[in-house]
């Protein structure tokens, strides 16, 4: 506190700005946090999967908000979280080698891979599955997609 209420953004400060972001974040990251506990009470294979749909500006170079073109935008508009949580029936179920997860970080993924990576969590099967856009493919130790 105190935070930026109005719509308005140029006329708030650089600080109460920053910090209704900040507590835009740390309430998805309590209720991001909530849910895996629900989940971990669930009985067999269960995951999460947070996606930001964009990211935001906060006034950097005077730009406010996430409405730039792509060409254009900062990577504070372009370069988005993404949380995976699977419990451990989820990474038996698949044979996902964890440290493998762990290293798709580092790699450039964009929402183009989501579909397909989420059709690949699932087991799904249909033609329109492309395993080179599914982001844990290579991390199954028998591939269950066949393709």
């Amino acid at each position: 506190m105190p935070e930026c209420s109005s719509n308005a953004l140029p006329d708030c400060s650089r600080e109460t700005l920053v910090n209704a972001y900040d507590n835009s974040i740390r309430y998805t990251d309590y209720f991001l946090g909530q849910t895996v506990q629900w989940l971990k009470r669930q009985s067999g294979p269960s995951a999460m999967l947070y996606v930001s749909d964009h990211g935001e500006s906060l006034g950097e170079h005077n730009l406010y908000l996430h409405g730039m073109p792509y060409a254009l935008a900062p990577d504070v508009q372009t370069h988005v979280p993404m949380v995976l949580w699977l419990s451990e029936a989820m990474r038996q179920r698949h044979t996902l080698q964890t440290a493998c997860v762990q290293q798709q970080e580092a790699r450039d993924w964009s929402h183009d891979h989501l579909f397909h990576s989420v059709l690949g969590l699932l087991d799904v099967q249909t033609e329109v599955y492309q395993r080179t856009k599914d982001i844990w493919a290579t991390c199954k130790k028998a591939s269950t997609t066949g393709q």
